[in-house]
C-alpha cells in the first residue's frame, strides 16, 4: 500500500497557481525526499497533505483513504517550519503540554520514549530558548512522533544544521522508519538527503517532473572520467575533438562522459604529447542530477 497518493492536485493563491496538476506517490515505509526550488510548491503540497490548507482540485489519499478522513488524520505527525514551543519552558514541559493536547495516555512514558528516539533524553530539563537549532529541530520531530504516527511530514528539518547535527538527524530518520513510519522530508541539502532517502520526488513550477527510487537514481546518475593534465587547455581541445561530451567542473577537472575506458582517454592524450597527472572514474550525485534536470525542464518550458 502507498502511504500517499496524489493525483492532479491544484492550488491557487489568487492569480498565482502554486500547485499545477501534481501527481505524487509515496510508498509505505519510505523516506521520501521532496526536492524543488523555492516557490516550486513543496511547502504548499505538504500543507495540503496535512490539512493546513485546502486544495482547489485533485485528490489526496493517505493509506488509501481521503486525507480529510478524521481517523487517518490522527495517524499523522507534522513539523512545518518550526515547533510551537514556549521559549521559557523546559523541553520536558513543552513535550508534556503537547502530549496533553493530543490526549495521550501514559504521557510521561511516551515523552521519555520519543525524546530517546531523537537523542534528546539528556536535555529534557533545558529551557527551549537555550537549545541549539539542531536540538530545536529534534524537539519538533519528537513532538511530531507523539502518538506513534504512521506518517511524518517534515519541512526542511536538516537545513542550517552542522555536520554533527546532520549525522544525528540521519540516524533519527532511519530509526523512525524502522519503527514502521513513513517520512516525507523536504530539504535543500541534497548531498545529505542522498544519504538517507529511499525515494525522491522532484517538483518544478507546481508540477512533479520526476519520481524515482534511490536505486533508480543510482542508475540514472551518469558515470564519467575526471582528469587533470599538465596542459589543461590543450587537453580540453584534444578531448573535445575525440569525445562527444567533455566539460570542466568547478574543481578544475576535465570530465569525459562518453562510455569509454580510462586507458583510451590517457592514450589519446599521451599520443598527442599531453601528460595526465591525475585520473579517476566518478559518478554525479543527487545535487548534480537535480541541477541537470532543472536545466532540461527550463529548456522545455
Amino acid at each position: 500500500m502507498n502511504a500517499i497518493e496524489i493525483r492532479n492536485l491544484t492550488k491557487n493563491f489568487g492569480p498565482k497557481q502554486a500547485v499545477n496538476g501534481l501527481n505524487m506517490t509515496v510508498p509505505e515505509g519510505a523516506i521520501y525526499g521532496f526536492i524543488g526550488e523555492n516557490g516550486s510548491g513543496k511547502s504548499t503540497t505538504e500543507k495540503i497533505i496535512c490539512g493546513l490548507i485546502h486544495e482547489n482540485g485533485g485528490t489526496v489519499k493517505l493509506y488509501g483513504r481521503p486525507h480529510t478522513d478524521v481517523d487517518i488524520r490522527t495517524c499523522m505527525g507534522v513539523l512545518i517550519e518550526a515547533p510551537g514551543c514556549f521559549p521559557g519552558l523546559s523541553v520536558w514541559n513543552n513535550m508534556m503540554i503537547q502530549a496533553a493536547n493530543l490526549r495521550i495516555e501514559n504521557a510521561e512514558q511516551e515523552v521519555v520514549k520519543v525524546l530517546k528516539t531523537v537523542r534528546m533524553e539528556g536535555a529534557a530539563g533545558n529551557k527551549y530558548k537555550n537549545c541549539s537549532l539542531g536540538m530545536k529541530q529534534r524537539i519538533g520531530i519528537a513532538m511530531a512522533l507523539l502518538g506513534n504516527p504512521k506518517l511524518l511530514v517534515l519541512d526542511e528539518p536538516i537545513n542550517g544544521l552542522d555536520a554533527d547535527g546532520m549525522r544525528i538527524m540521519r540516524e533519527v530518520l532511519t530509526d523512525i522508519t524502522k519503527l514502521g513510519a513513513t517520512v516525507i522530508i523536504s530539504s535543500h541539502v541534497l548531498g545529505e538527503l542522498e544519504k538517507t532517502a529511499t525515494h525522491y520526488g522532484i517538483i518544478k513550477g507546481g508540477k512533479m517532473i520526476a519520481e524515482m527510487t534511490a536505486a533508480e537514481l543510482e542508475v540514472s546518475c551518469r558515470t564519467f572520467i575526471a582528469l587533470q593534465a599538465r596542459d589543461m587547455s590543450r587537453a580540453k581541445f584534444l578531448l573535445n575533438s575525440k569525445f562527444s561530451r567533455v566539460e570542466e567542473d568547478e574543481a578544475g577537472y576535465l570530465r569525459v562522459y562518453d562510455e569509454v575506458k580510462t586507458e583510451a582517454v590517457v592514450k589519446h592524450l599521451y599520443d598527442n604529447g599531453i601528460v595526465v597527472t591525475e585520473i579517476k572514474t566518478d559518478k554525479i550525485g543527487l545535487e548534480e542530477y537535480y541541477i541537470d534536470l532543472m536545466k532540461e525542464a527550463k529548456k522545455n518550458d
